[in-house]
């Protein structure tokens, strides 16, 4: 359930003395200072954020640094008098907890040099002072708190950033006290009838469940006594998100659920865990497949503690949890209980707060290498938010990799030279396929071949054979630095046609170096060659540099086509939605067939409703040319079993059984074939396969595409339009 502190229910007019008096704090001095620093309108919040983190045990400086946020970011105080009056180190905490609101940029696609500069030095934060991480996630809380009576947009908007950041943040850091709360608060803004239907259920069981929870406390605590195991007995409240998140993940109803009653044991010693769940064993009959031993094998983010399930009294199920009383600080405090330690004066917890921390400095390593420098947040994305698998080198050692990862992504993770030499990869003795998708327990075997060999086809996306963009950078790279020469000459002859056009020099392509962030003229020359960068890209910035562009009609068509294209979706009975407007008769164009996953515009015809074309239809381009005024937005529906026609044309060489290879790819990805036709040139010996299937989505497509050019003598295999 969500947590009430003392904020909800202290008077506004509460004196600062007396305030600071209620949280029994050593230092009050420079706390009383930053307050007067407070508008009436900031006190509240800062006063919310201070009341969390004290409950987290957080150090004197970063109870000041919370305090003294909201003024330094308005500009009341400036760093040079946050310096004379609180000192230097207050500065650079501040500064800290300011560069964590980089993190916001992980909702978006960040690119752009400036963003992925944010989240680096986000990054760079996280890894030198976590205070400003738990600052940043107190005041995560807060804002939550504060939307409760806001617009439902404004509700929805906090609770997505919290739901899909902040709070994997606080799981992958350990701490568990603020992790909770700050999923209930969000559930209960995104899901309101879920929620409330939840609550209600656990209400009308609460005095039965209370004192049903009384008794066996109880019971269990003498039996403990008996044993001689010093322990502290407890009921631990349930959080409906949690119970929500177990009833969806085991489909399961709320009376079937094991751990709505819930007790934890908090026992002194490691030895006395297992003391304990002995006598828990022998008291009650347990169940064993709800049993989880995270001490001998701790969670990812350093979660220790013993799970078991058994029957209580009235064959009712209760959950119990074993731990020590570190243990405990541990889970509910994560890298916060670092600082509780220090003051205490207490060694040994800097290993704790390092293995909290040491995947960010992964990724900070893991940046050197990506070919793309957007790669980083993405990376960072993933490695807060996506769910990860955990698997095991020859030696028993784990290694950690985003949710659908194959042995190539092991490979590159355990060094690059593994990678580029892997031949073939052995799970638990029995060798896999590339495409394998890794298993949580897996033990993985690299097999690898004396020579470098990467392949082009593991760049592939639609193929499977890497997930990491760790992994696909490093492959990148190394087609990069084989190709470089080739690349550059190409791209130099590719970039002086072109100017020539425009009556430029190639010296003058210098211009935009910088604009691509690349180092020299050759690395952009290179990357041109490569296809890394586009040449029309270069080209149109050097025009617009170097003259004052006017659009050209052909232009002016292509901005009026990108302004009102989409591949958003949308829910609706139609497979389309025009933006703003009900139901309207809709058909897919016959020139270009566009299928979900295309960018697409809506056309309005006479007589025929809305006719959808692909943006890169050369068709609609004439058509916008003579009535731009028809173009109109339009989106794809979520309708479930649309299908799609997709006409496919195959050029290979003529041999016998080239049909039957193109059927069988289409048979195994389990397409409708709808129409085939074949025409053999005998005088060139070339044979061309039409092929009109239905599909539901893109990305089968390029999957089908991908297949398709992998089969023996086939030339080419391409979508194309009708005529």
């Amino acid at each position: 359930m969500v947590s009430i502190r003392g904020t909800h229910q202290q008077d506004a007019a509460l004196d600062t003395q007396q305030w600071l008096a209620t949280l029994n704090l050593k230092d009050t001095a420079r706390l009383a200072d930053a307050c007067t620093l407070l508008s009436q309108e900031q006190r509240p919040a800062a006063r919310e954020k201070v009341e969390i983190l004290c409950e987290l045990a957080m150090d004197s400086d970063t109870l000041l640094a919370a305090l003294l946020l909201a003024p330094y970011r308005a500009g009341v105080i400036d760093a040079e008098a946050v310096s004379s009056r609180f000192g230097q180190a207050q500065v650079a905490l501040l500064d800290a907890i300011i560069d964590m609101d980089a993190i916001r940029t992980l909702q978006q696609s960040a690119s752009s040099a400036s963003q992925v500069d944010k989240v680096r030095r986000m990054v760079l934060t996280m890894v030198n002072d976590v205070r400003a991480v738990v600052v940043r996630l107190a005041e995560a809380i807060v804002e939550l708190r504060a939307v409760k009576d806001a617009d439902e947009e404004t509700r929805v908007l906090v609770a997505k950033t919290a739901a899909n950041l902040y709070a994997p943040l606080a799981n992958r850091l350990g701490i568990g006290q603020l992790k909770w709360e700050l999923e209930d608060l969000s559930f209960r803004y995104l899901h309101p009838d879920t929620y409330k239907r939840i609550a209600k259920l656990l209400d009308e069981r609460r005095i039965d469940r209370e004192s049903y929870i009384d008794s066996f406390v109880s019971g269990l605590t003498q039996a403990l006594h008996d044993e001689g195991v010093d322990a502290q007995v407890y009921g631990r409240p349930k959080h409906i998100y949690s119970i929500w998140k177990k009833m969806n993940h085991k489909h399961l109803a709320f009376d079937e659920l094991f751990d709505v009653r819930a007790v934890r044991i908090i026992v002194p010693r490691l030895q006395d865990c297992y003391a304990a769940l002995g006598v828990v064993h022998t008291q009650f009959h347990h169940i064993p497949k709800e049993f989880d031993d995270y001490v001998a094998n701790p969670k990812p983010n350093g979660y220790r503690s013993i799970h078991t399930v058994v029957l209580g009294p009235a064959g009712k199920t209760v959950e119990i949890q074993i731990r020590t009383q570190a243990m405990h600080d541990e889970a509910e405090l994560g890298v916060a209980a670092h600082w509780a330690y220090k003051e205490g004066g207490a060694g040994g917890k800097d290993a704790g707060l390092e293995g909290k921390v040491a995947w960010l400095r992964k990724i900070l390593q893991w940046q050197e290498e990506m070919a793309d420098a957007g790669d980083l947040v993405e990376d960072l994305k993933h490695q807060v938010v996506e769910d990860r698998v955990y698997v095991f080198t020859p030696k028993g050692d784990v290694v950690d990799l985003p949710s659908g990862a194959t042995p190539l992504d092991f490979a590159y993770n355990i060094h690059s030279m593994v990678g580029h030499r892997c031949i073939g990869a052995k799970i638990s003795g029995r060798i896999v396929p590339f495409t394998y998708q890794l298993q949580t327990g897996d033990q993985v075997e690299i097999l690898t071949g004396k020579e470098p060999n990467p392949s082009r086809d593991w760049l592939n996306p639609h193929l499977g054979y890497v997930k990491s963009s760790r992994a696909r950078a490093k492959i990148q790279h190394w087609f990069k630095q084989l190709d470089r020469d080739k690349n550059l000459q190409a791209g130099r002859e590719m970039l002086e046609r072109e100017l020539a056009r425009s009556e430029l020099e190639l010296n003058q392509a210098q211009a935009a170096v910088d604009k691509f962030n690349m180092g020299t003229l050759d690395d952009l020359l290179a990357a041109i060659g490569g296809g890394d960068i586009k040449l029309n890209q270069v080209v149109n910035f050097l025009n617009g540099h170097y003259f004052k562009h006017q659009p050209s009609d052909d232009e002016a068509v292509a901005e009026l086509i990108s302004q009102k294209s989409s591949a958003s979706r949308s829910s609706g009975k139609s497979p389309f939605v025009v933006q703003g407007v009900g139901n309207l008769l809709t058909s897919i164009a016959g020139c270009c067939q566009p299928v979900p996953g295309d960018d697409i515009v809506g056309y309005i015809t006479q007589g025929r409703g809305i006719s959808v074309h692909r943006t890169d239809c050369d068709e609609l381009v004439k058509l916008v040319r003579q009535h731009s005024e028809r173009v109109v937005e339009v989106d794809w529906s979520n309708t479930p079993g649309q299908s799609f026609a997709v006409t496919l044309r195959i050029i290979a060489a003529d041999r016998s059984g080239l049909l039957r290879d193109i059927t069988s790819i289409l048979a195994n990805e389990r397409v409708n074939v709808e129409n085939m036709r074949s025409h053999t040139d005998h005088n060139a010996n070339q044979a061309t396969v039409e092929v009109q299937i239905a599909l539901q989505k893109l990305d089968t497509l390029g999957k089908i595409l991908s297949r398709l050019n992998q089969v023996a003598d086939v030339f080419e295999a391409k979508r194309v339009t009708q005529k």
